[in-house]
């Protein structure tokens, strides 16, 4: 790059922008855009303008100083190479409800259409990533409620109540968004690289990190306040004392927004903190009216809440029997020299899902062999093993060959 077109290019400037400041929750993104307008007259403007801002310390100016835009140019080209949006605060399609935030995203990098929280209420579901069953039950009827009455479901995609909460909106047709402590291209949980790629259809994946960024710890909390400020309301379902789930709850309350919970076992130190959240004033919630209710009779044209249940309905998520976990009772055969071991499926799979996790008798299988053992049409085929997918059971390989993930 470099030619003068791209580098007038004002997303490059906001690029640049954050790469100098940093992407930190501390970053004062509503002086700046009210004081500058736009990154290229902040650009433009120099340290003395900087400085009598007042928005700036010494050190942030020291950045600043740093004018070189190669590497912003080299982010927008990787964005452009792999078809993701670039959205700045300047842009039409730039989320509402962020601005609300002092400390708004200056960039957002997204796979998919942010058209999906225009006129819409979006509502955060977060927990544990290590849930009960019964909680990822619970996450995905609930998301899956909410979605069919017209809300958008807004998570983290991480494994756990994330995952079912995102799966519970597409299974409902419904719009979704996966908020990412990473780059858009990170490796970060390569299991759920098929849900991401679903709710991408539907919705979106969005990042304030650029490509390239790994997922480390001290990225998530900065992460957790674009999910709640996405949102109308947050709620917690399974969530311990230091759950991360607990920091986006705390943020939805600092935001001005509404703050639920789903109450569990007292005696379960899993469920202390969305169980403390309900006690300090969050809502409690049984059911997906508990929580649209609040919004319905303010938004009728956005909201349909004749679609859903005023009794949360499980039926098709209903724990087995056993409480155990999946590991307990696999099943051992002998295939050649190798011992092939396969645990129980997971209870949340559709009847086609596991139909098709039921025919597989080694660790990998081409689509022919198991289309023929489970006389499935290539439709139901192909959803029901992009499901599996989504939830971490298999992986795909090339040449139309499936691989099981729990060889241990």
């Amino acid at each position: 790059m470099g030619d003068d077109e791209t580098v007038t290019d004002e997303r490059v400037y906001w690029i640049w922008l954050q790469s100098r400041l940093g992407v930190q929750a501390s970053v004062k993104s509503d002086e700046i855009y009210g004081y500058f307008s736009t990154a290229r007259e902040l650009y433009d403007a120099g340290a003395y303008e900087w400085r009598i801002s007042g928005i700036f310390n010494p050190k942030q100016i020291e950045k600043l100083e740093n004018k070189d835009l190669s590497q912003a140019e080299r982010i927008l080209q990787t964005c452009l190479k792999n078809n993701y949006n670039v959205i700045t605060p300047t842009d039409e399609s730039y989320p509402p409800m962020l601005f609300k935030l002092p400390n708004f995203p200056l960039v957002i990098y997204a796979d998919g259409d942010l058209d999906c929280l225009k006129n819409k209420i979006a509502i955060a579901v977060v927990g544990t990533r290590e849930p009960t069953r019964n909680s990822a039950s619970i996450a995905r009827a609930l998301s899956s409620s909410m979605a069919r009455a017209g809300a958008v479901i807004v998570s983290g995609g991480a494994l756990g109540i994330d995952s079912a909460s995102h799966t519970g909106a597409l299974e409902a047709n419904g719009k979704t968004v996966a908020v990412l402590g990473c780059g858009l291209d990170s490796d970060y949980l390569s299991t759920n690289r098929a849900l991401r790629r679903e709710i991408s259809k539907s919705g979106a994946v969005i990042s304030e990190f650029p490509p390239g960024t790994n997922a480390l710890a001290r990225n998530f909390p900065v992460r957790n306040r674009i999910i709640s400020g996405l949102s109308y309301g947050t709620v917690v379902i399974e969530a311990g004392e230091k759950s991360g789930s607990l920091i986006t709850a705390r943020y939805a309350a600092q935001q001005g927004r509404d703050v639920y919970a789903v109450a569990g076992d007292l005696f379960s130190s899993k469920f202390r903190g969305a169980n403390k959240l309900i006690q300090d004033g969050a809502k409690p919630v049984f059911s997906a009216m508990d929580v649209l209710e609040d919004y319905a009779s303010v938004y009728p044209d956005i909201m349909d809440i004749t679609k859903i249940e005023t009794t949360l309905c499980l039926k098709n998520y209903e724990d087995p029997p056993s409480a155990k976990p999946l590991e307990d009772n696999p099943v051992r055969q002998e295939k050649g020299d190798v011992k092939f071991i396969k645990f129980p499926a997971p209870p949340l799979l559709s009847d086609n899902a596991k139909k098709i996790y039921s025919a597989f008798d080694s660790y990998e299988m081409q689509s022919e062999e198991l289309i023929i053992r489970t006389e499935l049409d290539a439709g139901s085929f192909s959803t029901a093993i992009t499901e599996l997918e989504m939830f971490g059971v298999i992986e795909s390989r090339p040449g139309r060959t499936y691989v099981l993930n729990n060889k241990k």
